[in-house]
């Protein structure tokens, strides 16, 4: 392989704290000699694309996941620390459980260990005059008030912002929005939640027309019932807000498998989530490792079936691609009766 073979762009899905998966997948596509080039990513994913876009290894995310704990993302304001009725006033009043302050700190503090503050500090010299490439890394966001998608840190010209100003962990912050959990971000007069809302899995970002140089590859989460049909993906609910959270999931997880067309799907590793909930916060050392090793068993699968040029020569044609639904309804459609 030439060393332009050996460069990548990589898009990873969201999955809140199922993440760990996709760090697993990433080490291991690193561990095969691939060097990201353009990164990005929504929710979970967003975190993974922009440590990796601000200089850590894969290997160096891993520990740092292993290290968090993820019930201090629970950060309630003062008055969702009322008992019983704290949880939904803050919800009414606040437009989410948590404040997401402890997580905007702590992503703060580990970009800063890089020398990460705003995009300024991650311009690539190689693509400063393309502004599709010029940042390492691409954030999406949803902004429910205007009801649209948003890419970061460019989007933020809408708002009267240089993207270059825009603090990186503020738009991770954005990026990771879970609705009814964490507080949205205002920007300006609008409020910003979770990119999965509107677009979980943004594998097209770094498409062009023509014959790419290197490949994109995507990281996605799938219901482990597709994997596995013994395993099924939990959201317990208990209440109001929980089940409002596992109807953003269920609509995130499923619509994007359903319709993820077959030249984004051969590009794509498909990572078993494990029955593991988007907020499950208490999740277990041994069941992070088991997400991690879940995405370094995927990444690895996926090599063995890799081929650019099969790739190129298959579906950069120019003509337009089923999706898979249609495929599968075209193969078990009935014969045309002559």
């Amino acid at each position: 392989m030439t060393q332009t073979q050996l460069r990548v762009d990589g898009v990873f899905e969201g999955g809140g704290v199922k993440g760990i998966a996709l760090v697993g997948a990433a080490s291991e596509i690193e561990a095969a000699g691939y060097e990201f080039v353009n990164l990005a990513g929504t929710s979970a994913g967003a975190i993974v694309a922009t440590l990796l876009a601000a200089g850590y290894s894969a290997a160096e995310v891993k520990q740092t996941i292993n290290n968090i704990d993820f019930s201090t993302f629970e950060d309630p304001n003062l008055i969702g620390h009322i008992p019983y009725v704290g949880a939904l006033i803050d919800e009414i009043f606040n437009r989410g459980l948590y404040k997401g302050d402890v997580f905007l700190n702590l992503m703060r503090d580990l970009l800063a260990k890089k020398g990460i503050h705003t995009f300024r500090d991650l311009i690539q010299p190689e693509f400063a005059d393309d502004d599709r490439y010029r940042f390492k890394v691409r954030l999406v966001a949803s902004d429910i008030s205007h009801g649209r998608m948003l890419v970061l840190p460019q989007d933020v010209r809408d708002y009267g912002i240089v993207p270059e100003d825009l603090e990186v962990a503020l738009a991770m912050r954005m990026s990771m929005s879970i609705p009814f959990f964490f507080e949205p971000v205002k920007l300006k007069e609008s409020y910003i939640v979770d990119g999965g809302l509107l677009s979980n899995f943004p594998i097209e970002l770094f498409d062009s027309a023509g014959v790419p140089e290197w490949p994109t590859f995507g990281f996605k989460l799938v219901l482990s019932g597709q994997a596995d049909p013994t395993h099924l993906v939990q959201h317990p609910i208990s209440g109001p807000i929980s089940e409002l959270a596992a109807l953003f999931f269920t609509a995130m997880e499923a619509h994007d498998a359903y319709y993820l067309t077959n030249d984004k799907f051969v590009r794509t590793i498909t990572i078993d989530s494990l029955g593991v909930g988007g907020t499950d916060f208490t999740l277990t050392p041994d069941k992070k490792e088991a997400l991690y090793q879940s995405g370094v068993s995927a990444a690895k699968t996926f090599l063995d079936h890799w081929d650019f040029q099969q790739y190129i020569a298959q579906y950069r044609s120019g003509q337009p691609l089923p999706s898979r639904r249609e495929q599968v309804l075209s193969q078990t459609a009935p014969p045309a009766s002559s």
